[in-house]
């Protein structure tokens, strides 16, 4: 398993190390994604939780608070990324959500777009429940890293989403507890990635990501960032068969948006593989939270987080996280 932290050698104030993951229940229609970030340079610690419920409606959790070390790992508000000795993750939370009806309305509740604002103005609207997850992340793979098969330019475009990025996939179990109502989490398929560098929320115009499961024993992960110019920063990896099989390259083939050219519809991708292999991947999007971002110059983006369903070279039946990053003229 890679080194869990890293001691920050930039005076960039942006410069975070982060902690992702997302788990998706196909029998209960329950499925989750929850993120800790942490910038040392600002003493700032970060988390995020969604919830995508099988009614459709979705529920959210956000915290900002002061972090003095963050090499220790520390909890986030009630949110707890927890790495253990023989590779294995404990992910924990306890607190209140906000609950939403219709997810697509987060970003219509306020007009300020800052999103420590935007949540302090949903807590005051929207109505709340005790949460309380307890999950098991018990890995499948080995751990694999992006920028060891991306090529100098891939890299070099890719610094805006970070310098280092390591993916895993795994079997999830444990429980989830909402209200007096418990989701038992069994044989569940998840993924966790981990990231260090400066990422620029506002500063890219598209990005797409995919985590994508078909069984234990298929799923793939492409990722892409897409300049102004067309030039594609591209990385990730085929898991078949038990071994990771990096990406060499992706062609976006079609993606459709919707009038607003921010919210996705859907598209397709050819992939090719480091074993020459090339693979047609077609994607749909699912129940979407729109994430909004400003940056100090006034520059707005979109981050929408989804569940979506795939298929992959014929192979229907695939599920996993539907991932956009879209600036807003």
């Amino acid at each position: 398993m890679e080194p869990i932290t890293h001691k920050c050698d930039s005076d960039h104030p942006e410069w975070n190390e982060s902690y992702y993951l997302a788990f998706f229940n196909k029998e209960q229609n329950i499925g989750g994604v929850s993120r800790i970030g942490f910038k040392p340079n600002k003493r700032e610690g970060m988390t995020f939780f969604f919830l995508f419920l099988p009614d459709g409606t979705a529920a959210i959790y956000h915290k900002e608070e002061e972090i003095n070390d963050y090499l220790n790992f520390p909890p986030v508000g009630g949110m707890i990324h927890n790495c253990q000795s023989d590779g294995k993750w404990n992910y924990e939370f306890e607190g209140k959500m906000v609950f939403l009806h219709n997810p697509e309305d987060l970003p219509k509740i306020s007009e300020q777009s800052k999103l420590s604002l935007l949540f302090k103005v949903i807590r005051k609207k929207l109505y709340k429940k005790q949460v309380k997850m307890r999950l098991t992340f018990t890995p499948i793979n080995d751990v694999y890293e992006y920028s060891e098969f991306m090529t100098p330019e891939s890299l070099e475009l890719g610094k805006k989403a970070g310098d280092e990025h390591w993916e895993q996939i795994a079997i999830i179990s444990g429980e989830i507890k909402i209200g007096n109502k418990t989701y038992l989490i069994e044989n569940t398929i998840g993924q966790r990635d981990h990231t260090y560098g400066i990422r620029d929320w506002t500063g890219v115009g598209d990005w797409l990501y995919y985590v994508i499961w078909f069984n234990k024993n298929l799923a793939i992960n492409p990722a892409a960032i897409i300049a102004d110019d067309g030039r594609l920063s591209i990385g990730g990896f085929l898991f078949k068969d038990g071994k990771n099989i990096p990406l060499k390259t992706v062609r976006i083939i079609d993606q459709q948006f919707r009038e607003d050219d921010v919210l996705p519809i859907s598209s397709e991708l050819e992939i090719v593989d480091f074993s020459g292999v090339k693979h047609i991947l077609k994607a749909k999007v699912g129940p979407i939270i729109p994430v909004p971002f400003e940056d100090k110059e006034g520059n707005k983006s979109i981050l929408v987080q989804s569940f979506g369903s795939f298929e992959l070279d014929g192979i229907s039946n695939g599920y996993g996280t539907f991932e956009t990053l879209r600036r807003v003229n």
